[in-house]
């Protein structure tokens, strides 16, 4: 089993910034890919970024050139830089582990979930 923390999450004015983190524990990350998807309030569970065993990362159109998904396998932690923050932006952001290596943008290929932490963004 994996376990998934996030932490960073916060309340930030638009235009500005966070940095999420999500620590994992039990097993190494190094095989996996990992990644980040959000829910908002009243809408479905979508796709934000995730990176591969070998660093190839893929990017939600709605969030590419804004936010950058990077692994540190030494720490086991996945971090998601989130630059020119829009109110759009606002969700539950969840970090999550596959045991195949390579990234999928469908929530049901992940094998692994933290709890998320909240990002609201004001306007």
């Amino acid at each position: 089993q994996v376990q998934l923390v996030e932490s960073g999450g916060g309340l930030v004015q638009a235009g500005g910034s966070l940095r999420l983190s999500c620590a994992a524990s039990g097993r190494t990350i190094n095989n996996y890919a990992m990644g980040w998807f959000r829910q908002a309030p009243g809408k479905e569970r979508e796709f934000v970024a995730a990176i591969s065993w070998n660093a190839v990362t893929t990017y939600a159109d709605s969030v590419q050139g804004r936010f950058t998904i990077s692994r540190d396998n030494a720490k086991s932690t996945v971090d998601l830089q989130m630059n020119s923050l829009k109110p759009e932006d606002t969700a539950v952001y969840s970090c999550v582990a596959r045991l195949n290596g390579y990234s999928d943008i469908r929530y049901r290929s992940y094998n692994f979930w933290g709890q998320g932490t909240q990002v609201t963004v004001a306007s």
